[in-house]
């Protein structure tokens, strides 16, 4: 009986998910959302384990490839259309900790417009984006699905991100996508303030 229990445990497979994070607003709520799993798992802003438990460990591949070193690395792609959103992410405390390819960016911007994010801008990147996300997703050994962070208003977030979710779907049918999508306020008039 011993045999069967601890065979079954050692069977258990990980299940990843590759984030993706578009827009500023999905850039921002993406990088809190990494400082926080950071600190569950006991990673440092270098990438490097610092924590106290195996239970910080037990899990960590499911956002976390193993790089040199010993260090982890997010499984995360970082969208925008204009470069300034990449520059803020890259110097807060946990920039670093990002592949640096996984950064795909414009130049040009959105312009809080919908479809210059899904049709004309975004649809120009979005190769790059999907080049990134397919070579995050195979390299997983069993990929659970994706996690998407954006905004459903300004455009790079809304447009590029409803792009994102068509595309990646169409090439991962079978795989799960969650999205994690913020509404902008209806009685905040400005383009900052309608995410908090």
């Amino acid at each position: 009986m011993k045999g069967q229990s601890d065979q079954k445990f050692s069977t258990t497979i990980m299940r990843e998910i590759v984030h993706v994070q578009a827009g500023q607003c999905g850039n921002q709520i993406g990088s809190k959302f990494w400082e926080v799993i950071s600190d569950e798992h006991g990673i440092k802003p270098d990438g490097t384990y610092s924590g106290e438990s195996d239970l910080q460990l037990e899990r960590i591949n499911v956002y976390y490839n193993e790089a040199h070193g010993g260090k982890y690395v997010p499984r995360a792609v970082l969208v925008d259309l204009e470069p300034g959103t990449m520059d803020s992410v890259r110097s807060g405390p946990y920039g670093q900790l990002f592949r640096p390819d996984n950064y795909v960016f414009g130049q040009s911007g959105a312009g809080n417009n919908w479809a210059k994010g899904h049709y004309t801008e975004g649809a120009e990147l979005v190769d790059n984006v999907l080049d990134v996300v397919r070579k995050e997703a195979e390299g997983c050994d069993c990929l659970q699905g994706f996690q998407l962070t954006h905004s459903l208003g300004g455009g790079t977030g809304s447009g590029m991100g409803t792009l994102l979710i068509s595309k990646i779907r169409e090439e991962y049918p079978d795989r799960i996508m969650s999205s994690f999508s913020v509404v902008p306020s209806p009685k905040v008039n400005s383009d900052f303030w309608s995410y908090l």
